[in-house]
């Protein structure tokens, strides 16, 4: 049973496709995908997509680059985060690669959006890039239930994250040539601490670089941390598949 715990399928990169796509996912052994929404009228199109297709789920929260064009409306987010369908409140966190947002919108919008979390009793789906620091300050104090989306930190960040009880999502990055910290994370961290995910159709693993990403492609990156723990594929899944269910709720 494959799990991908983020994904973003209402994409235009998959515009017209859907069902195909679907029909095929279905028949290479994924049994469950998270897809995630980044703003408000976004989230309105992934629970759409949730309400035709039976084994898609949703997260809804305002992604960090998001931040100053959707102000954070709690009577709005609950709303949303209040259909069945709902099983995360995400693509939450910090970003500061970009200057989208500046820093001070992102880290209001997300502690409001970690304390609704929290109010709800629901995970999050949180995303770090070029964020460490105030990331971890932040989880550190609200302390949520959930997933560091696509781990890019240290081993002693890693640690923390699992001290607190969160989990870490592993997607194609591992795979990749130059990845150097992130297989010492997965080799360190324990399997019960570690869900697989692609962000399709984003961060697509080796071989299939350059391509659009898709939940099936989730394989290699199994087979990735299978070679790096030295433990079969199978356990791989299982293991991170019992994690994801019992996060999210499946």
């Amino acid at each position: 049973m494959i799990i991908d715990t983020h994904a973003h399928y209402d994409d235009e990169q998959f515009c017209g496709e859907l069902d195909t796509v679907f029909d095929e996912l279905k028949q290479n052994g994924v049994d469950k995908i998270l897809t995630c929404a980044t703003d408000f009228e976004n989230a309105k199109c992934v629970l759409k997509l949730c309400e035709k297709y039976d084994f898609l789920y949703a997260a809804v929260g305002i992604y960090p680059h998001h931040t100053k064009k959707c102000p954070f409306d709690e009577q709005k987010l609950e709303s949303l985060a209040s259909h069945k369908k709902v099983r995360a409140i995400g693509e939450i966190g910090l970003d500061y690669y970009y200057d989208d947002s500046p820093k001070e919108v992102q880290i209001n919008s997300l502690e409001k959006q970690l304390d609704l979390a929290n109010k709800l009793n629901l995970p999050i789906t949180f995303h770090d890039r070029e964020a460490h620091a105030d990331s971890l300050e932040l989880l550190k104090k609200y302390k949520p239930k959930g997933v560091v989306h696509c781990f890019s930190g240290s081993c002693e960040m890693a640690r923390e994250i699992v001290k607190i009880g969160m989990y870490l999502g592993i997607g194609g990055a591992v795979t990749f040539k130059n990845a150097k910290v992130l297989p010492n994370v997965v080799k360190e961290i324990p399997l019960e601490k570690l869900v697989l995910e692609t962000d399709a159709p984003y961060m697509s693993p080796v071989p299939k670089r350059g391509k659009r990403n898709r939940s099936d492609y989730i394989k290699y990156i199994a087979e990735k941390i299978a070679e790096i723990k030295g433990i079969s594929v199978d356990t791989v899944y299982k293991v991170t598949s019992e994690n994801a269910e019992k996060i999210f709720n499946f």
